[in-house]
């Protein structure tokens, strides 16, 4: 008679698991295509193609960018978030006036730089501060403090 395989049912041996992953970046295919979205959004707004969706995008990644060189991965300075976040509050009131959505020159090369950092960020940051970048984005966008609640420690 076959004897079963002995599959670990301990779960301090699937949490191990679990946390050597979260110190590991996120694989190269996810984070290429998160990039690639993010590149295609740039494009179509550099082109005046764009939409709202487009601006969102670039919003939504000037904001985890900064979150995640809060974290301490990659660079992003507060004066450089705060004239991406001028910029890109111009294109909101412009597009939803007038219907076209599109960057500047000016906001083009901030939102290149930003989309670098991004991608650099996803290639290089563990998954726990990509994970936690993310939770604070959802919080920051249903309106809840967007800080990190603080950690209790043994």
């Amino acid at each position: 008679m076959a004897q079963p395989i002995p599959f670990s049912r301990n779960t301090g041996a699937t949490r191990a698991r679990y946390s050597k992953a979260m110190l590991l970046p996120i694989a190269r295919q996810i984070a290429d295509d998160l990039a690639l979205r993010v590149h295609l959004a740039l494009d179509a707004l550099r082109r005046g193609d764009g939409g709202m969706g487009d601006a969102q995008t670039l919003t939504q990644v000037m904001l985890l960018t900064g979150f995640l060189a809060e974290a301490g991965f990659g660079a992003a300075s507060g004066e450089q978030l705060g004239a991406a976040e001028r910029e890109i509050a111009k294109v909101f009131d412009i597009g939803r006036d007038t219907g076209q959505w599109a960057l500047d020159d000016t906001g083009f090369a901030l939102f290149a730089q930003i989309s670098t950092s991004y991608d650099q960020q996803l290639h290089h940051a563990p998954l726990w501060a990509v994970t936690e970048a993310s939770e604070r984005l959802d919080r920051f966008t249903t309106g809840l403090p967007h800080q990190s609640p603080a950690r209790k420690r043994a």
